[in-house]
């Protein structure tokens, strides 16, 4: 496996990009339903440190925990584990001429992004690698009002990982 570096960009402006709601559909189109990525470090979430969830942008559904977010200097949103396995699929994909780990949301079979065993080997060695665009980012304190409320113990630190129901 291959990994190519990235360059950051140099200044806040290039990072930046208009929020055009039309724009953003369609690069979410392009992602999600085409298997697309988005440009790296230049999308939302891959320099975002809140804390809260990330759930699937078309259908909410839980995908990963802030606690689980770390900065792996590829210039996509990076995480340890999915907030709940059973949220996420997993598939070969040989595009690109390489062979990857494709992951999907289980739900939606929207495409997020891919998983790579690159990752922090003191918290199991994956990097789960997702666009922003696939992605919305819920807030700690709005977990419970947005019906997330059973995800605050891994938020808090209290729990790793979400049995699904």
């Amino acid at each position: 496996m291959y990994a190519y570096a990235q360059t950051r960009p140099n200044t806040p402006a290039a990072q930046a990009e208009p929020r055009d709601r039309n724009a953003l559909e369609r690069l979410r189109d392009w992602v999600m339903e085409r298997g697309g990525t988005e440009r790296a470090f230049a999308k939302e979430y891959w320099d975002h440190h809140e804390t809260g969830i990330y759930v699937e942008a078309r259908t909410g559904e839980a995908l990963f925990a802030s606690t689980s977010k770390y900065d792996s200097g590829s210039g996509w949103p990076s995480f340890t584990r999915p907030l709940n396995p059973d949220a996420i699929t997993l598939h070969e994909d040989d595009t690109m001429g390489m062979r990857r780990i494709e992951v999907r949301s289980r739900e939606g079979n929207h495409h997020l992004g891919h998983v790579f065993d690159d990752g922090p080997r003191d918290s199991g060695g994956q990097r789960f690698c997702i666009n922003s665009c696939a992605m919305r980012f819920i807030l700690r304190d709005r977990m419970e009002a947005e019906g997330y409320g059973r995800h605050l113990p891994i938020v808090d630190g209290e729990a790793t990982s979400v049995a699904s129901r």
